[in-house]
């Protein structure tokens, strides 16, 4: 999976929450629209905070990366960025592990005609890196992405 790149990087290592949630708060409000925190945070709780907080706000986690010591990386952007394309299906995967999510992705999108769009819902940890990889080698385009809860994606493919 490609790390994304960010504006500014607030380590909140060794605070318990809410400290991660409110300093990220803080931190966001003086971003401009489409510019992206890295927190870092090894309290568990931040995870729960953060997830519910930007279903409140104009605000979106792009990405979660694990890294040693316990700690995550949480790329959360300032808005939502571009409205994702309207998908003609719907593919809501979870629970299947990879090659499942391609596999039956391949299925419906081999169906669609060029210029429509296949949203796929997966919480396989392989997918980020495997979808990524898979429309680089294939008459696709992803057309948008972005972690809707812990661990779950969602994809936007466009057929070309």
């Amino acid at each position: 999976m490609v790390t994304p790149t960010s504006t500014v990087t607030l380590d909140m290592t060794g605070l318990s929450c809410p400290a991660p949630l409110l300093g990220a708060k803080k931190v966001i409000d003086d971003l401009q629209q489409g510019q992206v925190l890295q927190l870092i945070s090894n309290c568990p709780g931040t995870s729960d905070d953060l997830f519910a907080w930007v279903k409140y706000t104009d605000n979106q986690i792009i990405s979660t990366v694990r890294q040693g010591d316990g700690k995550t990386s949480y790329y959360v952007r300032k808005g939502k960025g571009a409205p994702h394309p309207r998908p003609n299906a719907v593919l809501d995967i979870r629970g299947v592990v990879c090659p499942g999510p391609i596999i039956e992705a391949k299925k419906l999108l081999d169906a669609m005609q060029p210029g429509e769009v296949l949203q796929l819902i997966s919480n396989c940890p392989g997918a980020p890196a495997d979808i990524n990889a898979w429309v680089r080698t294939k008459a696709l385009e992803l057309a948008g992405m972005h972690e809707s809860a812990r661990g779950e994606y969602v994809f936007y493919l466009r057929r070309k």
